[in-house]
């Protein structure tokens, strides 16, 4: 039976099966039941970072509705962030950031260090107080903030066992305009990146590298209509994606709405980003981002061959383990490409020789040619997570061929 393949068809997965438990109870017999286990989120990863040669976990299914206790919402693994973001504004509350795609799973997202942007805003993971697991010996673990196991268990890709439940600081509802802005000169954004990053509460730059200007900025705040020094604003909604529709982005034109239907760049129930696509994006530090621009450049017209667009985002340091933001103010350099594997497997190193020299960590859940070795002095903590998920799963159940390649685990 096929296990099917990624949202976008990047990968189709090798799993034996699918199953779809409805209970914590079910997930712990599954695990120890089979000697090889993933969990399986909302299939948002590019690669194999999710599968196994055994069983896939979905959590799809585990059934309970998300709950409030004070300012902290408990969710199910496997709902999506567009989905608990309807039940809390139902509720007069919200999350502080969410990613440019509502559709992904909330264990899955936070897992993978996924991240919406913001100056002052963390990754969605910093979002966690606590989570619950089944590991790999069957047991039901919960850890929270301030536990010893905490800051490397939270984003922990897969590797410690199944989470089926996690708990989010909530704050009370708020609203939020988005406005894009156009015709910004390259030199203007390498001269004053900092500036234009901090225009509001959070910024996207969207470019495909190519030409004098850089392209758009999609200005989100929470007061008032920001400027942004050499742009001017867009006369109607726009897409990021050349030929996409505007149908498919949450409203613009600094016409205030609820959080959750401005902070992601794309609606619930409608097409994200172009589909049939790969991506790759890079963490730096924040204070050497013009560095690294700068850098890329030169590789403008290669990129631009089998791309759809760049986007440059900011996240918040923090001091969960393998996040691309541990301990550093962060620059994220995203690349959504063309379906074409074999031209963006040629592309990468020699992106990477120029942004890996610079403190770039890759996302976890897109594709990327860097393996162990490269990696492992990127992050403090890297012995530290890689002994953690030898105590959490000393059989070895949730092991794969990417685990092995990326973390050398």
């Amino acid at each position: 039976m096929s296990a099917g393949s990624t949202w976008a068809g990047s990968h189709e997965y090798a799993a034996t099966d699918v199953v779809h438990p409805s209970s914590v109870e079910e997930v712990a017999a599954l695990v120890t039941a089979q000697p090889r286990v993933r969990a399986l989120g909302t299939r948002h990863s590019f690669t194999d970072l999710a599968d196994t040669p055994g069983v896939l976990i979905a959590l799809d299914r585990l059934g309970d509705e998300p709950s409030l206790v004070g300012s902290r919402v408990r969710v199910p693994a496997g709902m999506r962030y567009g989905d608990l973001a309807v039940w809390l504004q139902e509720r007069g509350r919200g999350l502080a950031n969410l990613a440019s795609l509502p559709h992904i799973s909330v264990a899955g997202a936070v897992a993978t260090g996924t991240h919406g942007s913001g100056v002052g805003n963390g990754s969605l993971a910093t979002a966690v107080a606590a989570l619950e697991l089944v590991d790999g010996r069957g047991a039901t673990v919960r850890l929270e903030r301030g536990d010893a196991d905490f800051d490397g268990a939270v984003v922990g890709l897969g590797a410690l066992g199944i989470v089926t439940h996690l708990e989010l600081d909530t704050e009370p509802t708020f609203e939020v305009s988005q406005t894009v802005h156009e015709g910004l000169a390259w030199p203007a954004l390498l001269d004053g990146l900092d500036e234009v990053l901090s225009a509001a509460y959070s910024v996207s730059v969207f470019t495909r590298w190519t030409g004098s200007e850089v392209g758009q900025v999609w200005v989100k705040s929470r007061s008032g209509d920001p400027a942004v020094a050499g742009a001017r604003p867009a006369p109607e909604q726009r897409h990021m994606i050349p030929g996409m529709s505007v149908d498919l982005t949450t409203p613009q034109l600094g016409v205030p709405g609820p959080w959750h239907e401005r902070l992601p760049h794309f609606r619930l129930g409608f097409l994200p980003s172009s589909g049939e696509e790969l991506q790759t994006e890079y963490l730096l530090p924040r204070a050497r981002g013009a560095e690294a621009l700068a850098a890329l450049r030169p590789l403008a017209e290669d990129i631009a061959a089998v791309l759809h667009v760049t986007e440059l985002r900011t996240i918040a340091a923090d001091r969960l383990w393998l996040s691309g933001a541990y301990e550093q103010d962060s620059l994220a350099i995203h690349f959504t490409w063309h379906r074409t594997p074999s031209a963006v497997a040629d592309l990468l190193p020699r992106l990477e020789e120029r942004l890996l020299p610079l403190g770039a960590r890759p996302h976890w859940g897109k594709v990327f040619s860097a393996q162990a070795a490269d990696l492992a002095p990127l992050y403090p903590r890297w012995d530290d997570f890689r002994a953690l998920a030898d105590r959490y799963d000393p059989d070895r159940r949730f092991r794969n061929d990417w685990l092995a390649g990326s973390l050398a685990i």
